[in-house]
């Protein structure tokens, strides 16, 4: 079986030594960039399954290497774990407006964060393994292909954006409470704040554009996706 390959961008020796270390123990194929540059670079060359990305990198930031690869085709899929010193739920959330999947704030156990670590991969590798395709209200969204189009335009979204969209337009009409939408796209293990959701939500609702409206604010709750058929028209709340 093939192992899968993250890849650690991180300026600290002791702390990559350490994760490198332990992460290869578990039976991970590791590699190093020291820098945001040299991390992209890493990343469009091997393509790894999941990177640990630093928040404070020299040369490029780690919230502009986010940046570069959710906006790149080539590397929008990889899974990203953002490690900082920072832990003001604020930075959390550019964290994830920037397209993080999840935040680990220093200091933090090890036992944890690899926990973490794997709980990303495998569900990245469940939605891999999962062939079904949802169409309506002129969204198509395919997992086995990891596709997401609107009236035939394809969507470029992060991981949790697209398992966002999945998992309200299975079943159109629920409202979900945004505790719940965390936890199917980032881990019942895993920290959620309320204002969390919110950003990837508002970030979804643009990529959809005039289609928007098809994703409602429950008001107390959390969201739902619009079960009527929708018309083209700039979306609502």
């Amino acid at each position: 079986m093939t192992k899968q390959t993250i890849l650690i961008i991180e300026d600290e020796p002791s702390l990559v030594d350490v994760l490198t270390y332990n992460l290869t123990k578990e039976g991970f194929e590791v590699i190093v960039a020291t820098d945001g540059q040299a991390g992209l670079r890493l990343a469009h060359m091997v393509l790894p399954d999941l990177v640990i990305l630093d928040l404070m990198l020299p040369v490029v930031d780690g919230l502009d290497v986010c940046r570069q690869l959710r906006s790149d085709p080539k590397t929008c899929g990889i899974r990203i774990l953002m490690l900082t010193a920072k832990s003001e739920e604020i930075d959390e959330i550019v964290g994830f407006s920037m397209g993080a999947d999840d935040y680990v704030s220093k200091p933090f156990k090890l036992k944890p964060l690899i926990h973490r670590v794997k709980a990303l991969l495998r569900r990245s590798s469940v939605q891999e393994r999962s062939g079904d395709v949802v169409t309506t209200n002129g969204i198509e969204i395919d997992r086995l292909r990891y596709v997401a189009k609107v009236d035939g335009r394809q969507l470029q979204l992060t991981p949790t954006e697209f398992q966002l969209l999945w998992t309200l337009a299975r079943q159109p009409g629920r409202a979900f409470p945004r505790n719940e939408l965390m936890d199917r796209c980032r881990g019942e293990d895993s920290p959620s704040f309320d204002r969390t959701i919110d950003v990837h939500i508002r970030s979804l609702r643009k990529k959809l554009g005039n289609w928007s409206g098809v994703i409602e604010t429950v008001r107390g709750v959390g969201y739902r996706f619009r079960s009527e058929e929708l018309e083209k028209s700039p979306g609502d709340s």
